[in-house]
């Protein structure tokens, strides 16, 4: 999961691709451009027999603001290899208190960075 993420921040479309199973890849595989993804967090993960699972957050600024990816994920193992199937994914606005941390990781008061 950590490696789609990076793949996806960084926007490498060959990697995605790669690690997403051939029954359920879209055709062509697009990456949303312009969103500046700031962190993920894997909340849960597990696996039964080749079956696996990742719950996970992560957070994106884009032309709107900022958003949390909510989504439950779905694994198979195939050769020796995780590829992703599907998710539930669900996103909301992420709107932080003035006097709250900056999303965007530079450590000051939202109210003093990107909230201005």
């Amino acid at each position: 999961m950590r490696a789609r993420y990076s793949a996806y921040a960084r926007g490498n479309a060959a990697f995605v691709e790669a690690s997403w199973h051939e029954s359920s890849r879209p055709e062509p595989l697009v990456l949303p451009e312009g969103d500046h993804w700031l962190g993920l967090a894997v909340l849960d993960s597990g696996e039964h027999g080749d079956d696996g699972w990742v719950h996970f957050r992560a957070t994106c600024r884009d032309r709107a603001g900022f958003a949390v990816l909510d989504e439950r994920s779905r694994f198979v193992r195939e050769n020796g290899h995780w590829f992703y199937l599907d998710g539930c994914p669900g996103v909301t606005a992420l709107k932080p208190g003035r006097n709250d941390r900056c999303p965007c990781g530079s450590g000051r008061k939202f109210k003093k960075c990107c909230g201005h």
